[in-house]
């Protein structure tokens, strides 16, 4: 084999190369974020009232789906009822129905998305939540 040796010593640069980044960065990966839904506005809820319009495990995955779909029924079709799987109904509000309980956006929603590298548009229409007390 001809050149075997620089043919070598090339991968073996372009492989140092190509993974510097990460192993030179000397950062350790992020703790997953585990935001906390005991805020002193649901603290303020009555017992009965301290469940979200759908289980904790499908709000992880679909909230943004689901807002997306409330803003289309509400702007669109001018539904502004929501029916849970539960069969309890809530206003389609962000604002009044979401930040009433989630009411730290900072520690809630915003922990969530920087961890996740997305920025959601939400506060181009909607007034962003001063936070309270915290």
């Amino acid at each position: 084999m001809y050149n075997g040796g620089k043919i070598l010593l090339g991968l073996i640069i372009f492989i140092s190369l190509v993974t510097a980044p990460f192993w030179l960065s000397g950062k350790q990966a992020t703790a997953k974020p585990d935001p906390k839904i005991d805020t002193p506005e649901i603290l303020k809820l009555p017992e009965s009232d301290r469940q979200c319009v759908e289980s904790k495990a499908y709000m992880k995955k679909e909230h943004m789906k689901m807002l997306n779909e409330w803003r289309d029924w509400v702007v669109r079709d001018g539904v502004t009822v929501y029916t849970s799987t539960t069969g309890k109904q809530y206003t389609m509000s962000l604002q009044n129905t979401c930040m009433k309980c989630h009411s730290n956006k900072k520690n809630f929603c915003d922990e969530c998305h920087n961890y996740a590298a997305v920025s959601p548009y939400c506060w181009t229409c909607h007034l962003e939540p001063k936070e309270k007390g915290l």
